[in-house]
């Protein structure tokens, strides 16, 4: 257990209490009423914090050659569990619509299908730099529609079609890069 996926682990461990902040003051949680008018903020801040693990563990994977399979397969599932808890938080809150979280999360759900395929076959598929943008842009989206600034609502919109534009962009070069994983062999 070096470093990096030490911190992809606090990653999915900060998924709780980002979720409990996004949706508790919102649902009128007691236990939150001291902080209610702060919740947003403070998930805000938790999930940036979640957010630069992601770009940190990398780093410092590839720097000092801690590079795993667990790291290969838990760093991606780790952003996607984050990303998608937050987006769905968002469609509870009226935030975005449900249909672009539907794309986003088939996306997922199709690539988590095709490494589970690649896997069976000894492969550990890592992810690729369209998936990297698409990641970077579906975090910055869901910061600014955590912030839900109304002055910013433009470029939450911008973003919004930007992110989904890449989540498909990167599913459609994922599966074509990695078609041969799809075929029989005899």
């Amino acid at each position: 257990m070096n470093l990096p996926n030490k911190l992809t682990i606090f990653r999915v461990i900060l998924i709780l209490p980002f979720v409990l902040l996004l949706l508790g003051a919102h649902a009128g949680w007691s236990f939150l009423s001291g902080i209610a008018e702060w919740a947003d903020y403070i998930a805000l801040i938790i999930f940036i914090v979640a957010s630069l693990t992601d770009l940190l563990d990398g780093k410092i994977a590839r720097k000092y050659n801690l590079i795993t399979n667990f790291g290969k397969f838990m760093d991606p599932m780790a952003d996607k569990l984050l990303v998608c808890a937050a987006l769905i938080c968002l469609v509870e809150l009226g935030r975005i619509p449900s249909w672009v979280v539907i794309i986003i999360i088939s996306r997922e759900f199709i690539i988590s299908g095709f490494r589970l395929i690649a896997s069976d076959n000894g492969l550990v598929l890592a992810a690729s730099y369209w998936g990297k943008f698409k990641t970077t842009f579906q975090m910055i989206m869901v910061c600014l529609m955590i912030a839900d600034i109304q002055k910013l609502q433009l470029l939450t919109d911008i973003t919004m079609w930007v992110a989904l534009l890449l989540t498909v962009i990167s599913l459609a070069d994922y599966l074509i890069k990695n078609k041969d994983v799809m075929k029989d062999k005899a």
